[in-house]
């Protein structure tokens, strides 16, 4: 018998195993669907001006994602107003590729009066919401594209005593939304025991504000030790002290990513010298927790405010508007109801039929023959 028989007939035999259906494979299955299909993520941003947010961003994910950043003056920023910029870029690593969209917010806590400089923010992380709720209630719920804020990477200044009141504000504003990761700056402006003691010191008003940051699950039971260690080490070091660069330096004898001071060098990827490691490897090794908590608290959260504030999904999933100012008595809500999802239908059959038409139209007149409406 040949070596290719030999496969043929053992892809169907009985394996040896008693009582094996084979069912322990779809775990492979699942990976090799969601390997093909990708991986999308959205990173958020926020903090003041000069604390080297682009700088970590492109040092994260080695890119560079922001090639034309122009930096405005002083005078420029005096009235400046917050703007949202979101750049995609399609990151691929041995076969398994990443959508990832960061969302930067230049112009935060840069005008004189700082007060409403989140509500942007805010907006536009409803926004996103608003636009899954939308596509997940229409008719082709196949490829929607996910453009919820998975992640909220909020900068603290190394150079205060602890968090500032706007720090505060925001993180109380955003908390309920967005997974926040509260992260301190350029770390190479602080000693160690600075360090740590910023640290407890933010950690302590986080606490003092009721500020709900985003807490790493803990490892389950049957992970192995290293992972278990890792997770501990991880919480530890929350909130994570950070230096970015993209340049490399001659260090030892090798090149490595960092700072060249008069008197040495501070390496990005040593764990050592600052969070850098901990804080990739906090958002590598949790991106799909970070992506669950988005679903199903934070989205479920803001999807039945919705429903409760603007109406409530028909038979087909659409929302139908409900009027607050007084409250309708139950055979003429649903009436309405009724009329209401009609009307949605067939503004959906005129939609299709006016696009059949344009596409005839398109066609050469013999292959339209027949088919005028």
């Amino acid at each position: 018998m040949s070596q290719a028989e030999k496969m043929k007939q053992g892809q169907f035999t009985n394996p040896e195993t008693p009582g094996y259906v084979g069912f322990a494979n779809l775990p492979n299955q699942v990976h090799r669907k969601s390997v093909k299909k990708g991986f999308e993520f959205t990173l958020m941003v926020v903090g003041e001006s000069g604390l080297g947010k682009s700088t970590l961003i492109n040092s994260l994910f080695l890119t560079d994602l922001y090639p034309e950043r122009v930096i405005p003056g002083a005078a420029e920023k005096i009235e400046r107003t917050v703007q949202i910029e979101a750049s995609t870029v399609e990151i691929e690593e041995r076969g398994v590729k990443l959508r990832l969209t960061v969302v930067d917010t230049p112009g935060y806590g840069d005008a004189i009066n700082s007060q409403d400089c989140f509500s942007t923010i805010i907006a536009y992380i409803d926004d996103q919401f608003e636009r899954y709720l939308h596509d997940e209630s229409g008719l082709n719920r196949r490829h929607i594209v996910d453009n919820r804020v998975h992640c909220c990477f909020y900068f603290i200044s190394p150079l205060g005593h602890g968090l500032k009141p706007l720090d505060v504000q925001f993180m109380k504003a955003i908390h309920n939304k967005v997974n926040v990761v509260p992260v301190i700056a350029k770390a190479d402006t602080l000693t160690l025991r600075e360090r740590e003691r910023l640290k407890r010191r933010i950690l302590d008003e986080i606490d003092e504000h009721g500020i709900k940051i985003y807490h790493l699950p803990d490892a389950e039971s049957d992970e192995d030790e290293d992972f278990k260690e890792q997770t501990r080490i991880l919480k530890a070091s929350i909130p994570f002290a950070v230096v970015g660069s993209n340049q490399q330096i001659e260090a030892k004898g090798k090149k490595v990513r960092g700072r060249l001071y008069p008197w040495g060098v501070v390496e990005v990827e040593n764990p050592e010298h600052n969070d850098f490691l901990k804080l990739r490897t906090m958002l590598i090794t949790h991106m799909q927790d970070l992506q669950e908590v988005t679903q199903d608290l934070h989205y479920e959260n803001f999807r039945s405010e919705r429903l409760k504030r603007g109406g409530r999904l028909s038979s087909h999933g659409y929302i139908l508007p409900l009027s607050p100012a007084k409250g309708p008595e139950p055979e003429e809500m649903d009436k309405d109801m009724i009329l209401q999802e009609k009307e949605a239908e067939l503004r959906r059959m005129q939609e299709m039929i006016t696009k059949m038409q344009a596409q005839m139209q398109i066609k050469p007149d013999g292959a339209g023959d027949g088919h005028h409406m």
